[in-house]
């Protein structure tokens, strides 16, 4: 069958006159495609819009702790008490922790009195460096020093730890029971850092003397009983106890802040390394922060 100005035996095309247009004027080649439009990258916020987008990032984590430590407070009096879970938070928080603090408190013992011995000389003072060194451990270096210090490593596992638990919906299982994982969780690592704090800043204050006692016999020729007698001449009570009474806020904010940001971690392994991060930075500026005002706060209370 001969069709109308065709060839014969050739049916027409079903594509019709849309796929001659593709084809092209010479009618051969492929279909021509149109190109997605690309979408411009959104623009880069001011200067103004970033460190107030970091603001208000600060003060939405303040109010998360604030609340998060209400709910700990109200968890408290509640039965059951948490005596097991704490006294397993005393033990990782505290003799695991023993090791690096006998490290660093022994070599920075011996460090403070090499480099007061050289300040010191030149002024033919040697003799006061017991007073220098054991009043310095009492008041800040044993107390802050170990927290930052142990403060790292303990907020960095409570991080991870919650962390893990919450990215595996352990959080939300604990939820699910009825329970409250600030009672669960919180409370037991709270008191165990607040009560072990003080026992690792006394441990660090005795290995830290026993270190400037060292340096002080081998290379200054100082006696241990000259040493220990002149400290304990300069250094009075209330200057111990005012290095002392800072390490339950120490460990309290330690606690609270590495629970915190396990709490708010998500994205899987990825987001449990971020909050480990953070909290490690976090609690380090914080201590520092909160020792110039307690400082200031135990210098105005005793009057030295």
């Amino acid at each position: 069958m001969t069709t109308k100005g065709g060839v014969p035996g050739a049916s027409p095309s079903p594509l019709g006159s849309k796929h001659g247009a593709e084809l092209g004027a010479g009618g051969e080649g492929p279909p021509r495609l149109s190109l997605p439009s690309i979408v411009p990258p959104p623009p880069e916020p001011s200067i103004v819009a970033h460190y107030q987008e970091r603001i208000f990032n600060l003060i939405d984590h303040l109010g998360e702790v604030s609340l998060l430590i209400v709910r700990m407070f109200r968890a408290l009096p509640r039965r059951p008490l948490e005596w097991r879970s704490t006294l397993h938070q005393m033990e990782s928080l505290g003799v695991k922790s023993m090791g690096i603090v006998t490290v660093t408190s022994i070599f920075i013992g011996m460090v403070m009195t090499i480099q007061f011995a050289f300040g010191l000389r030149r002024f033919g003072g040697l003799e006061y460096i017991p007073r220098v060194i054991v009043l310095s451990f009492a008041r800040e270096l044993a107390p802050t020093l170990t927290a930052v210090i142990v403060g790292g490593r303990i907020g960095s596992g409570m991080a991870a730890e919650v962390g893990a638990m919450n990215v595996t919906e352990q959080v939300d299982a604990i939820r699910a029971l009825g329970a409250d994982p600030a009672k669960k969780l919180v409370l037991p690592r709270t008191v165990a850092a607040v009560l072990v704090m003080p026992l690792l800043s006394i441990f660090a204050l005795s290995l830290g003397t026993v270190g400037a006692v060292l340096i002080c016999y081998t290379q200054f020729d100082i006696s241990p009983s000259f040493f220990m007698q002149s400290s304990l001449e300069s250094v009075q009570l209330g200057d111990f106890l005012s290095g002392l009474a800072k390490t339950p806020i120490f460990g309290f904010i330690i606690a609270i802040v590495g629970c915190h940001f396990g709490l708010r971690t998500h994205g899987g392994t990825e987001g449990v390394g971020l909050s480990t991060t953070r909290t490690v930075v976090v609690v380090s500026i914080a201590i520092l922060i909160a020792d110039f005002f307690l400082t200031k706060i135990f210098i105005g209370i005793m009057g030295s």
